[in-house]
């Protein structure tokens, strides 16, 4: 399960797209001519995307073997992840060894997203997420004493059930610590760490030489440069149609992303049903409950995958009136965004901003 918001964003320039990892042509005494690399797998319960149209090298060891490091400090699945184990531990302090500075890094975004969104992005909804079943199959929807007795273990502040400074001592251990201040608290970075995965792949491309690149996991995108027919890359945004899947999905736009990150996050396809009753899968950390309002989908594009990834999911808990309200009010975040959603006639209705409107191909 990446997360209970999820993401359809797909590449829509995909379709023409084909072939394995090859980096240079060297027939006869001929000029060395670039090739495309690319490289398709799966990771974090999804499958991911590499295409380079640079002459670089990079194999899928590699890049597995990233993706498995990542996943050691960020996998809310693996048993000995800094993230399982710290979620596993009891109160007091955590000590762990951050060798490739991911939990840190995405520990740090995820405490400035917070801020930002006065806590509408909060990665302690975890024990939430799992009371609501949405990690199981619950046969009881919980009542207003187990959401209250849930929403206690919420609140990612730093200093209230966490303390984490980031710090890594200077002796050879090299180790991080947090205090844990509540025993039975917990941390799902699902909502950012796929993005993050994909910032860390996309800056090994920039080392390796990579310019032109399309970087995708799960839906998550960032992009440099130009497409192998040297325009910029193209994507797909589907339209918001309950029940739809691979086979039947349909497009609501296309838009050209040139250099940065693009993220949707959604909650039409995903609920929870019980007694007739459709509960979003999307949860507010605010209340405790599953959104009500009538936004469908938000669409975010940053600088960094990270941003556009944990934005898109404080928008889906936000609502559209008041994500509108928090677009134009923090027009300096460099933000583009769009927004599908019910009005009041029940009918589809956008929002975009206006630098996402000259994305929009015709």
């Amino acid at each position: 399960m990446k997360h209970y918001y999820l993401l359809f964003i797909f590449p829509f320039f995909f379709l023409s797209c084909g072939g394995d990892s090859t980096n240079t042509d060297t027939e006869s005494n001929e000029t060395p001519v670039a090739k495309t690399v690319e490289l398709y797998g799966s990771t974090q319960g999804t499958t991911f995307a590499i295409i380079c149209n640079d002459s670089i090298t990079i194999s899928m060891e590699e890049v597995n073997q990233i993706l498995s490091n990542f996943d050691d400090a960020l996998s809310s699945y693996i048993p000995n992840s800094i993230l399982t184990k710290l979620n596993e531990s009891g109160a007091g302090t955590f000590v762990y060894q951050d060798a490739h500075n991911y939990f840190n890094r995405c520990y740090k975004m995820a405490l400035s997203v917070h801020a930002l969104t006065n806590g509408a992005f909060d990665p302690t909804v975890y024990p939430l997420v799992d009371g609501w079943g949405f990690m199981k199959n619950l046969d009881v929807v919980p009542d207003s004493v187990t959401v209250d007795s849930l929403r206690a273990l919420l609140g990612f502040q730093n200093g209230y059930h966490f303390n984490f400074s980031g710090d890594v001592s200077e002796d050879s251990l090299a180790t991080s610590k947090i205090i844990k201040n509540t025993p039975g608290a917990k941390l799902d970075f699902n909502a950012i760490a796929q993005g993050l995965a994909v910032d860390v792949l996309a800056e090994e491309l920039e080392k390796r030489g990579g310019k032109n690149y399309f970087v995708e996991i799960g839906g998550e995108i960032r992009v440099k440069g130009n497409n192998a027919d040297g325009v910029s890359w193209r994507i797909g945004i589907d339209k918001p149609v309950e029940n739809s899947d691979e086979n039947t999905r349909e497009l609501q736009e296309v838009v050209s992303v040139e250099n940065r990150s693009i993220a949707t996050s959604g909650s039409y396809r995903k609920f929870y049903e019980k007694n007739g009753v459709k509960y979003s899968h999307t949860l507010n950390p605010l209340t405790g409950y599953p959104v009500t309002h009538s936004l469908l989908s938000a669409t975010v594009v940053a600088e960094s995958c990270a941003m556009a990834d944990a934005m898109a999911t404080a928008f889906m808990v936000m609502g559209p009136e008041k994500s509108i309200a928090f677009i134009e009010e923090n027009t300096a975040l460099g933000l583009d965004v769009y927004l599908i959603f019910i009005n009041e006639h029940d009918e589809f209705q956008t929002y975009y901003t206006p630098a996402f409107g000259k994305m929009i191909e015709l």
